[in-house]
């Protein structure tokens, strides 16, 4: 019996057990319904609501906000900037889900998936400005002599939920949870799931050539990981904020190229997906199944409720904590709204959605992008290796953050969670790794329970901050 053999032996039966305990569902009317489904659409709609729809109306001062023009004061505490922290957030959470993950929920869910998803992912903003607003609200310095050195994420403030209720044990208990959680998604779904499928992208064009070398792919890409993630949040928010903007444009500029050249179809489409989404002949039942595999992949790719994105924006450059909250927010909107979506209509509109046998996620989006240009599945390639690459270089951030949440901040504990994690990539590009990432997957829906309990408790101190954050705007119009 060979290694492979020996992990996916081991972890088969906890992934199994894992993924029960956390995509536990049950029946009403032959629809299946997942608790964690539920937990993220009911915290988006309550912090819609209960912030009076922030996510809508302050859509405009966001983008005001991230390109700096209501920063005044320059000394602001953090180490990078407003952007940076945004292009951070995105690079881990633009990744394979965007293609395949997409492409896997219009199959199974059919076109009518895609304005549920849209619709989640604009109510998922309200989440991602919460816990984003309350990283930095209870952010951390790690040591007096360097105050630019910030630590902040649901850790920190999962344990000011509960000691402002006067029950500080739980929030300890609850907070460490959280970051065992975030250390096994961090080198689980952000870094091995990702190696893996870039190799298996990049081997599918090679023509063979690479068919026995994915030890070499993956210690190169353990090489060019290490080389940005050793110096810290810095380097990596550097190349995030040039990194993500060129592969986002490279892939948008070829699928609306494909929308582009089957614009005689954009009508019809459109047809189809309202009509399967909320036309009373698709049935209870066909509405209800396209509604939870759109909210689904929504809340999926851009993780909105799980906490991460909140770990890396808590290091911005800014005295507001609400004003950070409002760059936050745009990241479900440009990663669901946007990229998610146009990877959608280019597969609807091509009609590469109705011939899906024993098609997978990512080849599904490659033949519908090679309907209109023969050539594209290679620019998908490159741009695969960029998300996957990107991905990999900010959960390393989160993995260490949650590591030196648990063991202290030294130095040697950061750099021994680094060093594995550039081992577990030459790992993960590999071996068989489907009974790993099955677990890391549950560890990564497993950070939204307690993530989301502590937004609960906190909610009215983040309404009290917002209602003060407006009426400081208003009097300064």
């Amino acid at each position: 019996m060979n290694i492979d053999q020996r992990i996916n032996e081991f972890f088969e039966p906890v992934a199994a057990w894992s993924l029960n305990v956390i995509l536990y569902g049950f029946e009403v009317g032959g629809i299946e319904f997942k608790i964690i489904q539920l937990w993220l659409i009911a915290a988006a709609l309550f912090f819609t609501i209960y912030l009076g729809f922030i996510n809508l109306r302050f859509f405009k001062h966001a983008i005001e906000v991230v390109c700096g023009k209501h920063d005044k004061d320059s000394d602001s505490e953090g180490e990078i900037s407003r952007f940076q922290a945004l292009a951070a957030s995105l690079s881990a959470t633009v990744g394979l889900g965007n293609i395949g993950g997409v492409a896997v929920a219009v199959s199974i869910g059919g076109p009518g998936a895609v304005p549920w998803m849209i619709l989640m992912g604009l109510f998922s903003m309200s989440t991602k400005f919460a816990e984003v607003m309350l990283a930095v609200k209870y952010r951390l310095r790690n040591d007096p002599n360097h105050p630019e050195e910030i630590s902040g994420g649901p850790m920190y403030y999962l344990k000011e939920a509960f000691e402002h209720h006067n029950i500080p044990y739980i929030g300890s208990i609850i907070a460490v949870i959280f970051a065992i959680c975030c250390i096994g998604a961090s080198i689980g779904g952000g870094n091995m799931y990702q190696a893996n499928q870039a190799y298996e992208q990049l081997a599918a064009v090679s023509d063979g050539f690479l068919d026995d070398k994915a030890w070499l792919f993956g210690l190169v890409l353990s090489f060019l990981v290490g080389i940005v993630i050793i110096g810290g949040i810095k380097s990596i928010a550097s190349v995030a904020s040039r990194l993500v903007p060129i592969m986002a444009a490279i892939y948008l500029t070829i699928g609306l190229i494909v929308i582009g050249i089957h614009y005689a179809n954009i009508p019809e489409a459109f047809a189809i997906m309202f009509e399967k989404a909320f036309s009373p002949e698709a049935g209870i039942g066909g509405i209800l199944g396209a509604l939870l595999v759109g909210v689904q992949r929504a809340a999926f790719s851009n993780e909105a409720g799980l906490g991460s994105a909140a770990i890396v924006h808590s290091t911005a450059k800014c005295k507001d904590p609400v004003s950070q909250g409002m760059v936050g927010m745009l990241g479900p909107f440009i990663d669901t709204v946007i990229i998610c979506t146009v990877t959608a209509l280019v597969i609807v509109i091509s009609g590469a959605y109705t011939d899906v046998e024993g098609v997978k996620g990512v080849e599904l989006t490659s033949n519908a992008l090679a309907s209109g240009v023969s050539w594209f599945p290679y620019v998908l390639t490159l741009t695969v290796l960029l998300f996957a690459y990107s991905t990999m270089i900010t959960w390393s951030y989160y993995g260490v953050k949650a590591t030196t949440f648990l063991f202290g901040d030294k130095d040697w504990i950061e750099l021994t969670f680094k060093l594995v994690f550039c081992l577990c990539i030459i790992v993960g590009a590999s071996a068989k790794l489907g009974a790993i990432i099955d677990f890391s997957d549950a560890m990564l829906l497993s950070m939204a329970f307690p993530n989301i309990i502590g937004l609960y408790f906190l909610a009215p101190v983040i309404r009290k901050d917002v209602k003060a954050y407006i009426k400081k705007l208003k009097a300064s119009a």
